[in-house]
């Protein structure tokens, strides 16, 4: 679309594009695909938005329960980020998730959407105890900019921007973008997609922050395994997801303006 002029953008994917880490359940959850609607919607007020990404979905469930509904609501433009939970997972099959985010690239550029995703940043900057997997997220990223050149999708290279591990861009549980994260994503996506007022300087560095010692660090380690480590991997233990029972926050389109809630489980759990 020349100049940005989008009408329906219509976001997929996991619990980066609804929003974790930006805002909770209580006071609504925020993320770079709203942020990234609230810069189209400034451009064009007629703009209608749909988010139909849900927390802990693997790309082959983004594919399966969401790219369907996105079809229906004809967007022209849709984000489609997914892949982080897969990696985290024992059999993780690079070559299977990207195939499941090409067919979706296919599928919507056939329906005359303007796609856009994104690659990942180096884990191992982020959580020192992932780096087992950091070849995992490199074999990934190729992956995905190999099958977007072929569709002509948009990627946006937050998993080149060395900002993207500055710690201050990630949230507590070290998995989420923190606001200012999810700030910093949507100024990348906006550029891949060459929005009006849209440039580089998302990739700028933060000032220079506190450097711990060897034991603040290790002690920090121990802290977040605790707390977040923990708890994963006890819900990895027993099967069970953090999207259980979770629809789409926004499965509607709807303005900019229009809060969450309209939708008949604004996100929430079913029955909740």
């Amino acid at each position: 679309m020349p100049n940005g002029e989008y009408l329906r953008y219509v976001a997929l994917g996991d619990s980066q594009t609804e929003g974790l880490g930006d805002g909770d359940d209580t006071v609504g959850l925020r993320g770079f695909a709203d942020r990234l609607a609230e810069h189209l919607a400034a451009l064009d007020p007629g703009l209608r938005y749909a988010n139909l990404a849900v927390r802990g979905r693997v790309a082959e469930q983004v594919r399966a329960e969401q790219l369907e509904p996105a079809l229906a609501l004809r967007p022209d433009l849709a984000t489609v980020v997914s892949g982080v939970n897969d990696l985290l997972r024992p059999r993780f099959d690079a070559s299977a998730v990207a195939g499941h985010m090409e067919e979706m690239f296919a599928a919507l550029t056939a329906a005359g959407a303007h796609v856009v995703t994104l690659t990942f940043p180096d884990v191992g900057k982020i959580v020192p105890l992932a780096r087992p997997i950091r070849s995992r997220v490199f074999d990934l990223n190729t992956r995905i900019r190999a099958a977007a050149a072929r569709h002509g999708v948009a990627v946006a290279e937050t998993g080149r921007a060395a900002i993207a591990t500055d710690p201050r861009l990630w949230s507590a549980d070290r998995l989420h973008a923190s606001p200012l994260g999810h700030e910093r994503i949507a100024a990348a996506v906006a550029e891949a997609i060459q929005l009006p007022d849209s440039d580089d300087a998302w990739t700028l560095p933060l000032p220079p922050r506190r450097v711990l010692t060897g034991r603040q660090a290790a002690a920090a380690e121990l802290r977040w395994a605790a707390a977040f480590l923990g708890p994963w991997l006890g819900r990895r233990l027993r099967g069970r997801s953090s999207g259980a029972g979770r629809t789409a926050k926004r499965p509607q389109l709807l303005p900019v303006s229009a809060p969450p809630g309209c939708s008949a489980t604004g996100g929430r759990p079913a029955g909740a």
